[in-house]
């Protein structure tokens, strides 16, 4: 019996009460940290849309220069919605994703009606208006859709 106990009372170990608490340490440490994690992605989706908007709108901004010159025709106009969507006709590559497009189709590119709002239903995407070359993104998320 004298043997038992001196081998109980030598054992290592971490009793109950320590391993809930540092649960519970842990437990407070991510209720911290997730929130702030949910912003930074949140800063990362917006950051890619303002830069996929600066690239679309530089863009249209050069293709409208451009077709005031000679070689453009003479006579400065916005791209059709469908000269638009044409690879290498306003951009030099493929329309930029929309990290705030949900639906299946990336990259489209709806006509746009009314700025800061969703134009198209549930398309996503992008909308732009021929008229005045503006381009938007096509979302209803709250604070990102009036860039």
């Amino acid at each position: 019996m004298n043997g038992m106990n001196k081998r109980t009372r030598g054992a290592r170990g971490f009793t109950l009460i320590e391993l809930v608490t540092v649960i519970v340490i842990l437990g407070i440490l991510s209720a911290v940290a997730l929130p702030v994690y949910l912003d930074y992605r949140n800063d990362a989706k917006k950051a890619a849309c303002k830069g996929a908007l600066g690239a679309m709108r530089a863009a249209v901004a050069n293709y409208y220069a451009y077709s005031a010159t000679d070689s453009g025709g003479g006579t400065a106009a916005y791209p059709t919605l469908a000269v638009f969507n044409t690879a290498n006709a306003v951009m030099a590559q493929a329309i930029p994703d929309n990290p705030y497009d949900t639906d299946a189709t990336k990259n489209n590119v709806e006509v746009g009606v009314t700025k800061g709002t969703l134009v198209a239903g549930g398309a996503g995407g992008w909308a732009y208006r021929a008229a005045t070359g503006e381009v938007w993104p096509n979302t209803n998320v709250a604070g990102e859709k009036d860039f």
